[in-house]
């Protein structure tokens, strides 16, 4: 497994994050949220940076303010136009995996739905093809969030072959409790590209240090030492949540 952790959810700015990163032999999940909202580094001087210092990239795509499933067409087309000059940083950058959310919808009525899954559809055949691979990841933390359960995934994964699957455990605890990590791959880990590691405690997306809340680490061991792809710590802490959750993970080898 190649491990990188995330800047954002560590509260560190680049210089730190790099330091870091080269420190314990990680990557860096780029959040592209950041690149729209602030003056930050180009992804071609990010990816310069990292090949100095052995430091490779993932990226999470755009999702603040953004849903590509949205019924309205100027929102969802704004959606596209923001996930497209993503890929293009991710090109540049270098990634080797993009990560992507999958929308919401505000009302569960059948034809809300019905436009809200055609509209999605509709997004992510506009980003085809992939400049490199995407894994569309595991949400459901409220009931707007549109893909639901395994099955909502598969279902979804099925007709666009042309994507992987993150596995998020934090998320997939809070839907469907300690076994939900494992109902995940149970249904596609045939697809699975990327991880998204942290904790919490079974009720909200609280992105604690692994081992600090309720995630079956222990029984997740095995798969972990196993997976070949690629994976992040979504921590917070600072640069001590991203070293314990480290030093966890290398626990169970």
């Amino acid at each position: 497994m190649r491990l990188g952790f995330s800047p954002f959810n560590a509260e560190l700015d680049y210089e730190k994050a790099f330091r870091l990163a080269a420190e314990l032999g990680l990557d860096l999940e780029v959040a592209y949220d950041l690149h729209e909202a602030l003056p930050l580094p180009e992804a071609r001087s990010l990816r310069a940076t990292g090949e100095a210092l052995g430091v490779g990239f993932t990226l999470h795509l755009p999702f603040v303010e953004l849903n590509p499933a949205s019924l309205i067409p100027s929102v969802r087309k704004l959606a596209e136009e923001r996930l497209l000059k993503a890929l293009e940083f991710g090109e540049a950058l270098g990634a080797r995996v993009g990560v992507l959310h999958t929308g919401q919808v505000p009302i569960c009525h059948p034809m809300a739905l019905a436009l809200a899954r055609e509209a999605l559809e509709r997004t992510l055949t506009a980003l085809l093809p992939l400049p490199f691979p995407v894994a569309l990841e595991n949400l459901a933390l409220s009931e707007e969030d549109l893909i639901q359960g395994p099955e909502g995934l598969k279902e979804l994964l099925d007709r666009f072959p042309q994507y992987g699957f993150c596995l998020d455990v934090g998320h997939a605890l809070v839907e469907l409790g300690p076994r939900g990590p494992f109902l995940y791959l149970e249904a596609l880990g045939d697809r699975l590209l990327h991880l998204h590691l942290h904790d919490n405690h079974g009720q909200k997306d609280d992105h604690l240090p692994v081992g600090a809340g309720s995630v079956p680490w222990a029984r997740l061991a095995p798969f972990l030492k196993g997976f070949g792809g690629t994976a992040a710590l979504e921590v917070g802490g600072g640069a001590l949540g991203v070293q314990k959750s480290v030093a966890r993970l290398k626990g169970m080898a």
